[in-house]
């Protein structure tokens, strides 16, 4: 016998946008692991804390958030053995991931190394970009529009020739490239078309038109910018709001 690995999605930031099935799994499992950075709290753990006990044993996952690369492999291999060893005698482990564990999530790097030697299963949860729709009230995509995601970090050509194809886009992982994706949307003549989210679903969320931030401000590591040109003009005529951080109680 051997415990199972659960990956779940917490979501975007709130917690009630956890899945009910997350929540059991959650509560039923006697150890929990979370990506966690090493100067600060973890994200995904601030979601679930309500729904965690001072019983469940807790393994961080600590990844230093660096510009340049840092060898996170190392990482997962440490934490795969640990998990690994939890699994081996019996006990349960879930595994907290922000948004969807498949969506850019951290979790697959630990599926990669234990999915072929333990029984897992991999829960969904609402990604960013789902949640960010719903704040900026317009439709990602609609009937026979390609939607793309761009991360952020690739070089102009590529993000400039995604940006010329598709019909809507969501462009991930903005932080210090912000300025330089203010640039080539604007020259792509495609700034009216965007909307810029921070921290949704959070109180210190925030959303304005793209045209309305100042590009030289550095943009938060949760942080993405939604652009929809396709074909339904009522979703193109759509204003985009203006919404600041709620101010604190």
């Amino acid at each position: 016998m051997s415990g199972k690995l659960y990956g779940i999605g917490v979501g975007p930031g709130d917690s009630e946008l956890m899945t009910l099935k997350a929540l059991r799994i959650l509560r039923e499992c006697p150890v929990i692991a979370y990506p966690a950075p090493d100067n600060g709290e973890s994200f995904a753990r601030q979601i679930a804390a309500p729904f965690i006990s001072e019983d469940q044993k807790e393994i961080p996952i600590v990844i230093p958030m660096r510009v340049e690369r840092f060898p996170a492999q190392e990482v997962y291999d440490a934490v795969s053995h640990k998990i690994a060893e939890h699994l081996r005698h019996d006990r349960d482990v879930v595994v907290l991931c922000e948004g969807d564990p498949f969506f850019y999530g951290s979790f697959m790097y630990l599926y990669e190394r234990l999915a072929d030697k333990f029984e897992c299963e991999v829960v969904p949860g609402v990604s960013s970009m789902m949640a960010g729709a719903s704040a900026l009230g317009r439709p990602l995509a609609a009937r026979n529009d390609v939607l793309t995601v761009i991360p952020a970090p690739l070089p102009d050509e590529d993000i400039s020739r995604q940006l010329k194809s598709c019909d809507a886009a969501s462009i991930i992982k903005i932080g210090r490239h912000f300025e330089r994706i203010h640039s080539l949307l604007t020259k792509a003549k495609l700034i009216d078309c965007c909307g810029y989210l921070e921290r949704i679903s959070l109180p210190s969320q925030k959303i304005m038109p793209l045209a309305s931030v100042n590009p030289t401000e550095v943009a938060p590591y949760f942080s993405m910018i939604l652009m929809y040109k396709g074909a339904e003009d009522w979703v193109s005529n759509l204003p985009i709001p203006e919404k600041e951080a709620e101010p604190l109680q």
